[in-house]
C-alpha cells in the first residue's frame, strides 16, 4: 500500500512539474482569492509570489474586457461548469499579454465549487499576428467598397446619362418619324438603362451615401422583393446617422443573408430587425426555410465574407440554424453615437 502510494504521489508531482514548465497556472478559493501560483505566472505578469498570493486576479486586469464578459466567466464556474476564452492581462510593467485560459471548478460533496484552477497559455504573438492580419482584411474591404463606390458614379454618371440622352434623341426622332427600328432602338436603349442602374445599384447605391443606412435598405428591400417575390418584413428602430463604414457592413451583411435566403431557403417571407442598443446596434435577418446542419454544413465564400465585414468594424455575427426550422443571422456591431 505504501509504495501504491509513493508511486501515485512520484506520478502526481511529474504532472504538476509537466503543467509547471508548459502553462501558466494559478489557484483560486472560491471567492477568487488566489492561492497558489506557478513560476509561468510570476515570469508573464512581473509580479512576485508574494504580491500574488492572497489578492484577486485584478491585479492583472487590464480593463480591456466588459464587465458581463467577467460575469458571464463567474456564472459559468460558479455552476461548476469548465470556462475556456481568450482573456488580455496586464503585467506590473503596465505591458498587455493575452492568454489562453482554460478555469476548472473543483466542487465540495455538497455541488458547491470550493476552488478554481486556471490553466493558461500565452498567445499575445498570436493574437498580434491575428490583429494585423484583421487590419489588411479591413484595408482589402475599404479599397473594395470604394472601387464599388467609383464604379457605380461612373456607370450612372457617364455610361447612364449618355444612354439617356441616346433614349432623348430617339424619342424626338420617333415623334417626327414612324418606324419598327425606331421603336426597337427605344425599347432596347430603355433596357440598357435599367440594367445599368440596376448594376450601379448592386455595385452602390447613392442612397446609401446620400440618405444613410435605413432609405438604402427600404429602397433594397423593395427591389428585392418586387424581383424575388419574397416578401421581407423590417423593424427598424435606428434614428441616426452611424459611422459610413458600419452603414456599409450592415447593408452588406443584410444584402449577402437575403441572398442566401433566396437561393436556398425556399421561403415566401423572411425578416430584418435593426435595434439601437446603449453602445451597440444589433441586427437580426431571420426565415423559417430548409435551414441546414451547422455541425455538417461548410462556410461558404458568403458566410466567410459577411463573418470578415463583421469583423473589420469590431462587430460579432452569430448564426443559428436546423434543418427545417430556418436560419437566423444576428450581427452586433460596438458603435458611438452622439446623443
Amino acid at each position: 500500500m505504501d509504495r501504491d502510494l509513493r508511486q501515485a504521489k512520484s506520478e502526481l508531482l511529474d504532472y504538476k512539474f509537466a503543467l509547471d514548465a508548459s502553462s501558466i497556472v494559478a489557484i483560486t478559493d472560491s471567492r477568487g482569492i488566489i492561492t497558489y501560483v506557478n513560476d509561468q505566472f510570476c515570469h508573464i505578469s512581473q509580479y512576485s509570489r508574494e504580491e500574488l498570493l492572497g489578492r484577486d486576479h485584478r491585479v492583472v486586469n487590464s480593463g480591456y474586457h466588459t464587465k458581463e464578459f467577467f460575469r458571464e466567466m463567474w456564472r459559468t464556474i460558479g455552476s461548476g461548469e469548465v470556462w475556456k476564452g481568450e482573456i488580455r492581462n496586464r503585467a506590473k510593467d503596465g505591458t498587455y499579454y493575452w492568454v489562453d485560459t482554460t478555469i476548472v471548478p473543483f466542487m465540495n460533496d455538497h455541488g458547491k465549487p470550493y476552488q478554481y484552477v486556471a490553466i493558461r497559455y500565452e498567445v499575445t504573438e498570436r493574437k498580434r499576428v491575428e490583429q494585423e492580419l484583421q487590419g489588411m482584411m479591413t484595408r482589402i474591404i475599404d479599397v473594395q467598397e470604394e472601387e464599388r463606390r467609383r464604379l457605380s458614379r461612373n456607370l450612372h454618371d457617364g455610361i447612364g446619362q449618355n444612354l439617356y440622352s441616346h433614349l432623348i434623341t430617339i424619342n424626338r426622332m420617333l415623334a417626327e418619324m414612324d418606324h419598327p427600328l425606331l421603336q426597337q432602338m427605344q425599347e432596347e436603349a430603355t433596357q440598357l438603362i435599367e440594367e445599368i442602374r440596376q448594376i450601379s445599384w448592386e455595385l452602390r447605391p447613392s442612397v446609401l451615401d446620400d440618405l444613410g443606412l435605413v432609405p438604402a435598405i427600404r429602397s433594397y428591400l423593395s427591389r428585392f422583393s418586387d424581383h424575388h417575390q419574397i416578401d421581407v418584413y423590417f423593424d427598424c428602430v435606428l434614428n441616426r446617422r452611424l459611422d459610413i463604414s458600419i452603414e456599409l457592413t450592415i447593408y452588406r451583411i443584410i444584402q449577402e443573408a437575403l441572398t442566401n435566403i433566396w437561393k436556398y431557403a425556399d421561403v415566401s417571407d423572411a425578416s430584418v430587425t435593426i435595434r439601437e442598443m446603449d453602445d451597440a446596434v444589433r441586427v437580426m435577418i431571420e426565415d423559417k426555410g430548409k435551414g441546414f446542419n451547422m455541425e455538417t454544413q461548410t462556410s461558404g465564400v458568403g458566410l466567410f465574407s459577411m463573418d470578415e465585414r463583421a469583423r473589420s468594424v469590431g462587430g460579432h455575427l452569430t448564426i443559428t440554424s436546423s434543418p427545417g426550422k430556418g436560419t437566423k443571422i444576428i450581427l452586433e456591431v460596438p458603435v458611438t453615437i452622439d446623443k
